[in-house]
Formats: C-alpha cells, structure tokens, sequence
C-alpha cells in the first residue's frame, strides 16, 4: 500500500543539478535578486543566455538546487573556466553568483553548491579554482576550504 507522506514530514534531500530551461519559472532570477542587481528578462532573452551557456559546455556551469516541495530553485552558482598559456596551457576555475534564498540559509546549500563547482573545475583539469567575495563571507568560504590568497579590485562599468 502506497502512502502519500506531506513534504514538511519528510527530510528534503537537496541534490545540486545544471541549470534547466524551465528553471526561469521556478524563480531562478528572483533568486539572483538577493544577490546583485537582475532586473528582469524576458523569456526570449533568458532562452538565448541559456543557450549560449550550454554552447560552450563543460567551460560554463550554473549549478541550482531545487526545493522540490515548492518546486523553487533555492541556490545557485556558476564556474567558468579560463584556458591559460602558463601552467602548460592550463585550466583555472572562477566561481561567480554563488547564493542561497534567505529562508533556505543555514542548511549547508552554499557548501553543497560551492563544492559541485569545485569538483566540476577540478574534474575538467584545473589547476586551481578562485572566487571573490566581500569580506564578511570569508568565514563560509574558509569552512569549504578556501583561504584568502590576493586583494580582488574591480573596475565596473555600469
């Protein structure tokens, strides 16, 4: 006999997969709001950034982890990977827009997230991975095994 058991009874079990096409509805960019400015994106346009990722493969990721009670991605990040003349030709790992929905903190989500990126750089042979962040996320970053190496200086252009 088969039971049907209420998804607040259940112990969620988070699973970080690559970004979907329908991830869009599923409040994908609401999610980026808490991080940075998005403004918002048509279907058309978000289409054609999806499409021009996946084009170029294993080089660009965007990781989700979807809720699958409410059915919302509710963390997220991406790695993209330099190709480089020195270290023999080699590879170098950023990651970028790594968050987690406000009401999903304290999980563990951001290390789920931050370490499927760090594998996916390290399983397509980087030799390193590097991600900028402010100050006062140094602390999780050094829990999944970051230390501070530089000083990060941006110049932005809008």
């Amino acid at each position: 006999m088969h039971s049907t058991v209420s998804c607040s009874t259940v112990e969620k079990k988070y699973q970080v997969r690559k970004l979907e096409i329908s991830d869009k509805s599923k409040g994908f960019l609401e999610l980026l709001q808490q991080l940075t400015v998005c403004d918002s994106v048509s279907d058309q346009e978000f289409q054609n950034r999806f499409e021009e990722l996946k084009a170029c493969g294993d080089d660009r990721v965007v990781g989700v982890i979807e809720d699958e009670c409410s059915k919302k991605i509710i963390a997220t990040g991406s790695v993209f990977i330099e190709r480089k003349f020195i270290r023999s030709c080699g590879k170098a790992g950023h990651i970028e827009d790594v968050v987690v929905d406000s009401n999903a903190r304290g999980l563990q989500l951001g290390k789920k997230i931050v370490e499927f990126l760090t594998d996916h750089a390290r399983s397509v042979g980087c030799y390193k991975v590097v991600l900028y962040c402010g100050a006062r996320n140094t602390g999780f970053y050094e829990k999944c095994g970051f230390e501070q190496q530089a000083i990060n200086m941006g110049k932005y252009f809008v």
